[in-house]
């Protein structure tokens, strides 16, 4: 197995859906090094211009990390948003519009996202065992990201995913009903451990982490994206 395979294999074996967890892995490594090389660099400040800074998502991700990490705190932080609010304030002053493109880091996220589905669907045949084995479960949006490529590069394998996965589902269905049942007046028993954590993890099976590339939604009439009403990107 190749170094990529590797590092699926073991994002695999960490439970969970595995895409989401590389993806939220790249999201804070990207932002560690936005804030510890890259501050003052002009053409990262450029692309930050585009949106006036990042999304509310990766804003507030953004100031969490930096005020997390006595080697970031605040100051890079400020040195950005500083420059954004010169930037939004001058085209106040001269009656523009501000600046609407997509975010950066969800431009950066949604890349990683494609790339990892190829990786996994080119690499499917030496995974899939090692995803039969695990607790990991791909959620709704990356189990369909997936299928789409393998139901035309590799059919077997897509029914194979779709077997094991169907059976990933059905036993955090059980699990649930489990922990459901543990609080009836009747049992004399306490929830599981397993059963406790099927409530986490059915939720990141349907909706996967909490995740920017989750909880956007394409606006089909305008071609853009909108996260809880805020749109990004430019219109058709």
């Amino acid at each position: 197995m190749d170094i990529i395979g590797i590092h699926l294999r073991d994002a695999i074996t960490k439970g969970g859906c595995p895409v989401c967890r590389l993806i939220e892995e790249f999201e804070e490594a990207e932002i560690g090094t936005i804030l510890y090389e890259h501050v003052n660099d002009p053409t990262l400040r450029e692309e930050f211009k585009k949106s006036l800074g990042l999304c509310p998502y990766h804003a507030w991700k953004l100031l969490n990390i930096a005020y997390s990490n006595p080697l970031y705190g605040g100051l890079g932080v400020a040195i950005i948003y500083e420059h954004m609010l010169r930037t939004y304030i001058a085209s106040i002053e001269k009656n523009e519009a501000p600046p609407e493109s997509e975010c950066y880091l969800c431009k950066l996220t949604r890349e990683k996202e494609s790339l990892t589905i190829e990786s996994l669907a080119g690499r499917i045949d030496e995974l899939l065992p090692i995803y039969e084995e695990s607790e990991g479960v791909f959620c709704k949006r990356h189990y369909e990201m997936l299928q789409e490529k393998l139901k035309r590069s590799n059919p077997e394998a897509s029914r194979n995913l779709e077997e094991i996965q169907l059976k990933k589902l059905n036993l955090l269905k059980d699990l649930l009903n489990g922990f459901i049942e543990k609080f009836d007046y009747r049992s004399q028993e306490s929830p599981s451990e397993e059963e406790a954590l099927a409530v986490r993890r059915s939720i990141e099976a349907l909706k996967g982490r909490p995740l920017v590339i989750n909880m956007l939604k394409p606006e089909k009439k305008i071609g853009r994206f909108s996260l809880r009403g805020v749109s990004f990107g430019r219109r058709d």
